[in-house]
């Protein structure tokens, strides 16, 4: 079979969702990133006990769409494959670009950036690639990619959280250390991990407790 992929390019629009009001006494703004087989406007639950006046919260919506096992009746969504990523990654990156572009957030807020499970890889590539600053950077329950160097986050002055349970049944004892190790040289003193005895889930305690 002698076939050709070719590429092009073309406008899309997407969604995405946010929780409370953007104000003059909202303290902190949450970028939050949603793991495999969610939609945005339900992975908000798990910032409705942040308090409602200081915490506004973005939730990008990942692009890919499927239906999910068994019964095929809920839909939910994933960000990246191993399928022409690169190409994927960049698009991803746009989209972020005209979240951040259309909400207008100033610099008088706390920015916080937050990926769960696999929103973990687009937040942390989207900060890299566009040098962007943040007060923290939250990894709770997800893999950094594996392209990302130390010179990648050299700009990075926020403080980072390594969160996962240690019994996360996705990130093992093994994987989990690789995870701290790659983490350790890319943020230094300024990583904290934070284990909790859990699974992989999004722990709402610990959420809570980071502002």
């Amino acid at each position: 079979m002698n076939s050709t992929e070719k590429e092009i390019s073309y406008h899309i629009s997407n969604s995405y969702s946010t929780l409370n009001e953007l104000t003059s006494l909202t303290k902190n703004v949450w970028f939050v990133c949603h793991g495999m087989g969610y939609l945005s406007k339900y992975f908000l639950k798990y910032f409705k006990d942040l308090n409602p006046i200081e915490n506004y919260i973005i939730a990008p919506q990942a692009q890919s769409k499927y239906y999910i096992t068994p019964k095929f009746k809920h839909v939910g969504a994933s960000w990246l494959t191993r399928e022409n990523t690169k190409m994927e990654t960049n698009n991803i990156i746009a989209y972020f670009d005209s979240i951040f572009k259309h909400e207008q957030i100033t610099q008088d807020k706390n920015l916080i950036i937050l990926g769960y499970s696999q929103g973990v890889s687009v937040a942390m590539r989207y900060i890299a690639k566009r040098q962007l600053q943040c007060s923290q950077l939250v990894l709770l329950s997800g893999g950094i990619p594996k392209e990302l160097k130390k010179e990648d986050f050299r700009f990075f002055k926020g403080k980072t959280k390594l969160i996962y349970g240690i019994n996360d049944e996705y990130l093992q004892k093994e994987r989990m250390t690789q995870e701290q190790q790659k983490a350790e040289m890319l943020f230094g003193n300024k990583l904290e991990i934070i284990p909790f005895e859990g699974v992989h889930e999004v722990n709402t305690e610990i959420i809570n407790q980071l502002v």
